[in-house]
């Protein structure tokens, strides 16, 4: 893997190579950028193929987290950490601590959270070598489970997203069929319920759908039928990729919203389904709900703040729509573009202040 070509051809700052012999540690941590502030982005812990497999998922999934915080409004930037190895049996304390002491060096350009493979036990024991972490205990100050948070956040961006569909950000009387009915989706659920939708819900979890069936009066299909359903909105909530080549031909949804990562197969899938006239609340955006409850701990965490940046999903979302109709482009593409502008927007103050800073010495 040719490091550096790569890093400059998306304009990563900084990757850490991470190691500790006593304890097994190997750990790659990713920053990409940081101009609207340090890099926000969990630490996944994964059986890679290759140490070239981990590298190449930490530097993706660090650009991501820049694209995302930027679109949520929030001051900082993104990065991420990838640990190789099992979290079911290769987990130690010594492990997290040797990690937190790495963090610690970054000296804040960098703060972790959980992710994929790692806990709040996890991030309890980093907290112990380091304040540069979020998602901790709320014993110890954090928000605690995002779940709740990222499912408003979700509900909200879903009401900006029908307001463009239908002219109304109402949901009362809409079908919305959710795929997976897991943490999140059941919190969403309760949500839509409230306000009078009509839910079409699946998940190979039979418990979990009948909890909804149960709490909620939806209606429980098959996993392979929920993509054909009779439907307003489209809420995927469980695996990504669900809308790709077999699916979209399905689809009667004129929406398309929901909290999964990576709901896209692949982009050209958003062409497809942009070109069909369905609106789609791109992925990284509607579900920031999580990820700003977390940084809002770094301000010491108030609970009804938090909240009420999330409600601003619902004026983000609707910016998205405002740029995929001005400028012509699919709303994945927009919500790219919001992001690079307001991160364009920033690189460009902080040029001018600094020539400006340059000038008024060259006249003294």
């Amino acid at each position: 893997m040719e490091i550096f070509k790569y890093l400059e051809k998306y304009d990563y700052e900084q990757v850490v190579l991470c190691q500790d012999k006593t304890s097994g540690l190997k750990a790659i941590i990713a920053i990409h950028d940081t101009t609207l502030g340090p890099a926000l982005g969990g630490t996944r812990m994964w059986t890679y193929a290759s140490e070239e497999a981990a590298i190449e998922d930490a530097l993706r999934l660090a650009k991501g987290m820049t694209y995302k915080n930027a679109a949520a409004g929030l001051n900082l930037g993104g990065g991420k950490t990838v640990i190789i190895g099992d979290p079911r049996k290769d987990k130690n304390e010594e492990m997290f601590r040797a990690f937190g002491r790495f963090v610690q060096g970054l000296n804040g350009r960098y703060i972790t959270a959980e992710d994929v493979g790692t806990t709040v036990a996890d991030m309890d024991l980093i907290y112990e070598e380091t304040k540069f972490v979020t998602g901790i205990s709320p014993a110890f100050g954090s928000s605690g489970n995002p779940s709740p948070v990222t499912a408003y956040g979700v509900y909200v961006g879903m009401k900006a997203a029908a307001k463009e569909a239908f002219g109304t950000d109402s949901l009362e009387g809409k079908v919305v069929a959710v795929q997976g009915v897991g943490n999140v989706a059941y919190h969403l659920c309760k949500h839509l319920h409230e306000e009078g939708a009509q839910l079409i819900v699946t998940d190979i979890n039979k418990e979990a759908v009948q909890r909804a069936v149960n709490d909620f009066g939806a209606k429980a299909v098959d996993p392979d039928e929920i993509y054909g359903v009779e439907c307003d909105i489209y809420a995927p909530c469980a695996l990504g990729a669900t809308v790709n080549d077999d699916t979209i031909p399905q689809f009667k949804a004129k929406v398309i919203a929901g909290s999964a990562n990576n709901q896209l197969k692949e982009e050209r899938h958003g062409d497809i389904i942009h070109e069909m006239g369905i609106v789609y609340a791109p992925d990284y955006v509607i579900n920031a709900g999580g990820v700003i409850n977390v940084a809002d701990e770094l301000y010491g965490y108030n609970a009804e703040r938090a909240m009420k940046k999330v409600e601003g999903l619902y004026d983000t979302i609707a910016k998205v729509m405002e740029i995929s109709k001005r400028d012509g482009i699919p709303s994945y593409k927009a919500a790219d573009r919001m992001a690079e502008e307001r991160i364009a927007r920033v690189q460009q103050s902080r040029s001018q202040f600094l020539q400006n800073g340059r000038n008024i010495l060259s006249h003294r």
